[in-house]
């Protein structure tokens, strides 16, 4: 530690108080220790003694050359040894009858290799679940045949199978080689725990195959079924009435429960049941995991990420600083011209009838040939066009120096050679594109991106291309996206004019001046424009021409691109200048006839050919046909690709088909070439008989850690590179750190090649700022020091310089992939993953690799095209066993690997896989995968460390010891004093609630009090307080004839949601018998509801039901028989026609403490319980929101709410008859047929005050936020609502209320209205937002620390902020205190705890069968264990805090104001953190635009995400990356689990809360019927 020598007890107090709540910070967890370490060092940072600089510098190491090619090895470069080629390539190969691009021998043997050892482990991985609806093909996808063309990625069509056996049984010959091997390396890899597995031991021993299974299922059995179920309600079509599942249908499978037997990879018959699958999930994250990689961040994630220490074995580099490199010197030659255009013009008037370019048709026929003579007359007709003939004398529309779009296809280079080199003499700036096919392109947002930054307006096309181009109905070309507005001009010869006599083109010495911009697209998709000016093109041409020793007349194959790159360079520019003759072999010929090139040089003896790897492999592939061809006139086959460390096979395997047909071995030439230097380095042709240059065999773990060291012990992790040669004439070129200063390397390091060179580009045009860090690099040294005054240029190659000089190119900045501080290259990991075998599941060229950046540190993702003959087994198969050679070979896990169906990848113009347009795809859930594998919980290795908690001791000492810390204010807040009722006639008709109603109906017969509205907004039932009278009198007198009930039996009420159900409510009351209201069960879903209203009467022991004449047939009905037993009902009685009685005498309570009602409710944890109220309780109830709500009996309120239970009941049973206030009644399912009818009633009615619930709010403003037009129209008006409240039992909606609330402010309602009440189980209302109290107010804490069971409370957008709302004012009456849950001790201002509540009107206890009466006590009559201790207080169950705000209430204090978090039975407990299911929820249903509704739930200790999937069933996977993404990303936990369901699948009570553990229990019992389950490895 920093601090040994500082005597702590000396410091200042604040810094040994800053001290102590550091270490409180780190013993509970906030904080980890690294940040820990860094926060106290600091503090401790001025009072430490210094100390001594030590300085450990390593002496100079030098690697000693091995025999290498070159048989004088300079002794400046030591490179890495590298042994023959012959050794390590088989001379003997089996000819084309294999794919060889991206495969070498090596590769596929260590792959099998790899896999051969997974498979010693046995692990059974668990297959995703897939509706077999979902993803079938569609009948476009399966009659076209996908494009399997692609440009360097691919040779699908041509695939043939691959002759492995010989690899196979060689490296198979010894399995026990490999057994041992993999048995050594992981007993000594020290496991790094998986996250999910705190308690258990790291392996656990296999079990016999049948014992494990048979466990498995025990394991799931639900041994407790004396769990109630739901008393609410749901229903899979639609959200608004919702039923539940009755307790027998709970932990068991549907008949038909999916059993299919699958065989998963260790033959083990697994049934598919989830919890089998699961517990394969689970098997697979006990295996202890490899030692975490080193990892360094720099931001404050420290606070967050657990930084795994560097592992000390890491390769170091220990080579001396390397020197610059310098090419051979350009030589001068006498005849060379003075600029590219001086060339042309020579040999259109010298050499006019020598051939320039021959073009072929689709068939590889030529087509035309274009002599210099006419190339140059042509040009200067186009040239003089440009520049008189477009616009007029006085406003020409091009100036030179402007900016002119090239744009044709490759099929026509005639035309686009007369486009460039006629913009050359007009002195303006081509800029080449690709033809743009649609207006939804991949990419062409960004070639617009290029085009604006250009500032191109005008581009050139020919006749053919443009007729091809989209356009709109009227003709015009469409705007294509993202690109600014374009003339088109058509450069076909009848379109030119002939230039006047008097016009001759200036062409002037080749100076600094921009040439042409050629495009190039970045890693992250961007498209910037390379300019090369008028110099650096004429160099790069006469360095090309040295290198490759051009010769005047010579002919040319060249089958690339000639609008870009080396296609252009060779085949446009140098041609021209040496007199070249090119014959150009565009990609649709090579499509339709790949052997074309090699015919086209066997027919015109070239001396050249410009080719890919891919057009090696495709000839290998089709050259059985051709006999004859003769390749011995090449000099120099040069392969553009050739810097891909996976060209040496495809070089290879072409020179071993085509030696006999006269290729010599020494014409090879692989070059290395970037968009911004150009031609970076060239293979020179060797001479006859000299030894090939030798191969760089080397080890890809050293390659991760940017060093070379030469692989000796394990080929399976070898790659074998081949060099480029050396650099170009006339430049310098240096190995810089590709991250960070641009510091030379060492010797034996990886670095970036920059160039420095006269031949290559000078800025990308138009973007100043990105230039500088490209263009303008200049190295420095170890000290930090420049190394000279020149600037050099990135090329974006990682490589270093070998023995002799010579170049070697290991891959692509743009293709590295950073993780963890190691590198990656993309094109080794697709390698790996196609020499996966078999292939059949995959096409070979369509696979994209990229990383994307999750919780601090880049993941990485592949994706493919599944073949569509592929079976779900076959791709799951090819999938882990990509995941695991991956593992193996690289030592880097995937976090995702996707397969999408064929041909709906992005392309490039040319058929390769658009990379950036993938990754945004994914990204943005745009993917459609048909298959997915997520293995996040093997590459999130920097996971902070699960939350020790720390044990509480109670007792006064707490008041210190951070529970309450002394001098702060004790959190506890309370409502307004109920004040005493004087009057004594009030005092008899408040006593209970069945003598106010005898009282009103007596002093005020005619007040109509309730009115209950249908779905039209008509009043079908009205009643006054006489007629509420009669109609209960009726019902007491049937009731006591026909019940034979004794005082306090329990009656059940079933009645739909009206007057009668508060009619006998308060018949029951005036018999003397108790209340108990259910709901009534869904007459389209009895098998669901049915059994929870039989539960309630079983648990109630209700000895009579009073219920409807329709209710009662469905009791009794045959569809009631099938899910409950019908005939054991206690006695019902339908109450619709019941004869006038009068009951002999109307009961009155002894005591105010007697029973009034029974509540029934059903937790979201799926716990039924009923609480008791007294008359005491009911009517102190109703006084306290009398006096919030300011009500009496001139005023009217709308309550739009369910009446069974909580507050809901109260409002609309008791409160009106209490108050005499008018209460209009509408039962929330009118809304389903009629959304405006609550809204339009509080309008027509002009309502000040109103009740609604959430799902009630959800509905208007999902079903009407896009009408408020229409219903203004209407004439509805809000403006007259002063307060609408939410009734519910959970943390404020604040998303939903501020959305209702921002919606109809168009219909004036006030923004001040909306506002939430609060209850829960002990207590039924605690909070309510009357009218006397200040406005609700939000504040924002943070969620990292709620986790940890703190508040903190931060500004409004902070970063993890969360914000809460107030939950309504306190109610007169109550008091309510935060208590810590395990201490029970009081908690200070703003700290989290359970809220405790003590009012007159909390309930007297539950209601249960075995009379629970340690259970009760403890949540009804609990103390403080110190404070105030005689205080008898409710426990909530709910965690929330008091803040005290500086608004003012009612007598004029500061008002505390209670925010509540959520309930404690819902919390998850994960990694020792608290974690409430809401935030994560919120986190999930942002992820992705067609997640309708998600919930979690835990399981086992796997995270489970169930989502909703609102979009089209191919999005369902898109949403599996993303889900995980989000989780990690904000709440830093791994998802175990994501299921993806049908909209309405989870539960939803009557208060629009989420029935979590009912889901929990279907998914379980497999009936979720899901669209795809991820279990996510």
């Amino acid at each position: 530690m920093a601090d040994r020598g500082v005597d702590l007890s000396a410091l200042p107090k604040e810094v040994r108080d800053q001290l102590a709540e550091l270490d409180l910070e780190l013993s509970e967890g906030d904080i980890t220790q690294k940040g820990y370490e860094k926060k106290r060092a600091k503090l401790l940072a001025s009072y430490i003694p210094h100390l001594l600089n030590v300085n450990l510098s390593l002496p100079d190491v030098q690697l000693s050359p091995s025999h290498s090619a070159d048989p004088s090895p300079s002794p400046e470069a030591p490179g890495p040894s590298t042994s023959s080629a012959s050794k390590h390539h088989r001379a003997h190969r089996s000819g084309g009858a294999r794919d060889e691009r991206y495969r070498s021998d090596i590769h596929t043997e260590a792959v099998q290799a790899a896999l051969a050892k997974h498979k010693e482990e046995k692990m059974a991985l668990p297959m995703p679940t897939k509706r077999r609806s979902a993803f079938v093909q569609s009948p476009i996808d399966t009659c076209t045949p996908p494009d399997t063309s692609s440009a360097s990625e691919d040779e699908g069509s041509l695939r043939r199978k691959a002759a492995l056996s010989a690899v196979l049984a060689q490296s198979l010959q010894s399995p026990d080689y490999w057994i041992n091997r993999s048995v050594q390396s992981s007993s000594t890899s020290s496991s790094a725990s998986s996250t999910l597995s705190h308690g258990e031991p790291k392996t656990q021993p296999q079990l016999q195959p049948a014992v494990s299974v048979l466990a498995d299922v025990l394991a799931f059995t639900r041994i407790e079924n004396s769990v109630p179920p739901d008393v609410t309600s749901s229903t899979p079509q639609e959200r608004g009435s919702r039923v539940d599942l009755p307790p027998a249908v709970r932990g068991m499978s549907r008949g038909q429960s999916r059993s299919s037997m699958l065989d998963t990879a260790d033959g083990v018959p697994v049934n598919s049941r989830v919890s089998t699958k699961i517990q394969q999930l689970l098997n697979t994250l006990k295996r202890p995991k490899r030692p975490p990689l080193s990892e360094f961040f720099l931001d404050d994630s420290e606070e967050i990420v657990e930084v795994p220490q560097p592992d000390p074995n890491t390769p170091k580099p220990e080579g001396r600083q390397i020197i610059p490199v310098k090419g051979e010197p350009l030589g001068v030659v006498s005849n060379w011209p003075p600029a590219l255009q001086a060339a042309l013009a020579r040999w259109g008037a010298t050499q006019a009838k020598s051939p320039a370019l021959t073009a072929l048709d689709i068939t590889g026929k030529p087509l035309y040939t274009l002599t210099y003579g006419k190339l140059w007359s042509r040009s200067l007709k186009l040239a003089y066009t440009l520049l008189n003939k477009l616009g007029t004398k006085t406003e020409p529309v091009l100036q030179p120096g402007d900016r002119v779009a090239l744009v044709y296809p490759n099929s026509d280079p005639a035309m686009f050679w007369v486009a460039f080199y006629g913009c050359l003499l007009a002195e303006v700036i081509p800029v080449p594109i690709e033809v743009p096919l649609s207006r939804q392109d991949a990419g062409s947002q960004q070639i617009g991106f290029l085009l604006g930054s250009c500032g191109v307006s005008l581009a050139l096309t020919s006749e053919v291309c443009l007729k091809g181009l989209p356009k709109t109905p009227n003709g015009e070309i469409i705007q294509f996206k993202g690109w600014p507005r374009m003339k088109w001009v058509v450069t076909d010869t009848k379109y030119l004019t002939k230039p006047s006599k008097d016009w001759q083109p200036h062409i002037p010495t080749a100076n600094t001046d921009t040439a042409y911009i050629e495009y190039k697209a970045s890693k992250e998709g961007t498209v910037m424009g390379v300019a090369v000016s008028k110099i650096s093109m004429l160099t790069h041409c006469q360095a090309l021409t040295q290198a490759c020793n051009y010769c005047e007349g010579e002919t040319l194959v060249n089958v690339l691109d000639c609008k870009k790159d080396m296609g252009m360079w060779h085949g446009v520019l140098t041609s021209v200048m040496n007199r070249i003759h090119t014959i150009t072999v565009p990609y649709a010929v090579m499509k339709a006839c790949p052997m074309s090139w090699v015919q086209r040089v066997h027919l015109h003896k070239a001396r050249v050919a410009l080719v890919k790897c891919r057009d090696l492999h495709w000839a290998m592939m089709a050259h059985k046909e051709q006999k004859d061809t003769n390749l011995s006139s090449i000099r120099m086959l040069i392969v553009a690709d050739g810097a891909n460390p996976w060209s040496v096979s495809s070089c290879d395997a072409f020179l071993n088909v085509f030696q006999s047909h006269g290729l010599k071995p020494e014409v090879i030439c692989p070059c290395a070439t970037s968009p911004e230097a150009l031609t970076v380095a060239i293979r020179r042709p060797g001479a006859r008989g000299a030894p090939l240059p030798a191969r760089a065999i080397l080890s890809m773990g050293g390659l991760s850690h940017g060093v070379i060291r030469v692989n000796t012990e394990d080929k399976n992790s070898a790659l074998t590179v081949q060099d480029v040669g050396h650099i170009m004439p006339g430049a310098l070129m240096c190995i810089v750190k590709p991250d960070g200063p641009p510091q030379l390397c060492k010797t034996d390091e990886i670095g970036e090649i920059v160039i420095n060179s006269r031949a290559g580009g000078t800025m990308y045009y138009g973007l100043p700022g990105v230039t500088k860090n490209t263009f303008e690099v200049i190295p420095v040294n170890l000290a930090g020091a420049p190394i000279g005054e020149i600037p050099f240029s990135r090329t974006g190659l990682l490589g270093f310089v070998g023995p002799g000089s010579l170049v070697f190119v290991v891959g692509k900045i743009e293709g590295l992939l950073m993780v963890s501080g190691r590198r990656h290259n993309a094109d080794d990991l697709v390698a790996t993953a196609l020499a996966v075998e078999p292939v059949k599941t995959v096409y070979r060229g369509r696979i994209a690799v990229f990383s994307v950046t999750v919780f601090y540190d880049e993941r990485i993702v592949i994706v493919a095209e599944q073949r569509p003959d592929a079976s779900e087994e076959d791709s799951f198969q090819w999938m882990s066993r990509v995941l695991q050679a991956i593992d193996s070979i690289h030592q880097v896990g995937l976090y995702c690997l996707a397969l999408v169906p064929a041909n709906t990848l992005p392309k490039t113009p040319l058929g390769g896989i658009h990379i950036c347009e993938t990754k945004q795809n994914f990204l943005e859930g745009n993917l459609h995968p048909c298959n997915i594998l997520m293995c996040p919980h093997t590459c999130v290795t920097n996971m902070p460390k699960p939350r020790q908690k720390q044990p509480v001791d109670v007792g006064p000492a707490s008041m210190l010891v951070g529970n309450l810390v002394a001098g702060k204010r004790i959190a506890q807040a309370t409502g307004r004093e109920l004040g005493v009722v004087e009057d004594q006639d009030l005092i008899r008709k408040h006593q209970f609630l069945s003598e106010a109603l005898q009282w009103r109906a007596q002093t005020d017969p005619d007040h109509v009090i309730y009115v209950l509205l249908n779905a039209k907004g008509v009043a079908v039932c009205t009643a006054t307080c006489a007629q509420l009278h009669k109609r209960a009198e009726k019902i007491t007198a049937t009731l006591m004839e026909r019940g034979g009930l004794n005082t306090g039996d329990n009656v059940v009420l079933l009645y739909p949601p009206g007057i009668d159900l508060i009619a006998a409510f308060y018949g029951c009351l005036y018999a003397g018998v108790i209340p108990v209201t259910v709901r009534p069960p869904h007459p389209q879903n009895l098998a669901a509801t049915l059994p929870t209203v039989r539960m309630i009467i079983d648990v109630s022991k209700a000895a009579c039901i009073l219920t409807t004449q329709p209710l009662m047939r469905i009791l009794r009905s045959r569809e009631a028989a099938a899910s409950v037993n019908v005939k054991t009902w206690p006695t019902i009685i339908d109450t619709d026609d019941l004869p006038r009685r009068r009951p002999p005498h109307i009961y009155k309570p002894p005591t105010a403490e007697m029973l009034a009602y029974l509540d029934f409710s059903v937790s979201t944890t799926g716990m039924l319980t009923g609480v008791k109220m007294s008359h005491a309780a009911v009517s102190t109830l109703c006084r306290s929101i009398k006096l919030q709500c300011e009500l009496y009996s001139s005023r009217q309120i709308a309550i739009c709410l369910d009446p069974y239970c909580g507050l809901g009941f109260v409002l609309w049973c008791l409160s009106s008859v209490y108050s005499g206030h008018q209460s209009i009644l509408i039962p929330p399912l009118e809304l389903e047929s009629s959304l405006p009818l609550w809204l339009s009633t509080l309008s027509q009615y002009k309502i000040r005050d109103t009740f609604c619930s959430y799902s009630v709010m959800e509905l208007c403003t999902k079903g009407l936020g896009t009408q408020t037009e229409m219903l203004k129209a209407r004439g509805l008006n809000l403006s007259c609502v002063r307060s609408c409240v939410v009734i519910a039992e959970e943390r404020p909606r604040l998303a939903l209320t501020q959305s209702f609330s921002k919606l109809f402010k168009d219909l004036g309602l006030s923004p001040r209205a909306v506002s939430t009440a609060f209850g829960s189980r002990v207590n039924l209302a605690i909070c309510l937002q009357g009218t006397a109290g200040p406005d609700p107010s939000t504040v924002y804490v943070d969620m990292k620390s709620l986790r940890h069971d703190r508040v903190r409370l931060v500004e409004r957008g902070a970063p993890q902020s969360l914000p809460l709302m107030e939950s309504g004012t306190i109610l007169p009456g109550v008091r309510v205190i935060i208590v810590n849950p395990e201490t029970r001790g009081p908690l200070g201002d703003s700290h989290l705890g359970e809220i405790w509540v003590n009012s007159p009107h909390s309930a007297s206890g539950y209601y249960t069968i075995y009379g629970e009466e340690s259970l009760q006590a403890d949540h009804f009559n609990t103390r403080l264990s110190f404070g105030e201790p005689q205080t008898l207080w409710a426990r909530t169950g709910y965690l929330g805090f008091i803040k005290r705000t500086e608004l003012l209430d009612a007598s004029g204090d500061r008002h505390d104001a209670l925010f509540v978090v959520g309930s404690l039975d819902e919390t998850l407990e994960l990694r020792g953190l608290r974690y409430h299911p809401i935030d994560i929820e919120t986190s999930v249903s942002r992820a992705h635009r067609s997640i309708a509704e998600s919930a979690v739930f835990t399981w086992t200790n796997l995270l489970v995400v169930v989502a909703e999937l609102s979009g089209s069933e191919q999005e369902a996977l898109d949403l599996v990356p993303l889900v995980t993404n989000v989780v990690l990303e904000e709440h830093h936990l791994i998802v175990g689990v994501v299921v993806i369901v049908d909209p309405g699948v989870i539960p939803i009570n009557s208060r629009g809360e989420k029935q979590r553990m009912h889901l929990r229990d279907s998914f379980l019992a497999d009936q979720l019927d899901p669209i795809y389950v991820a279990y996510n490895m």
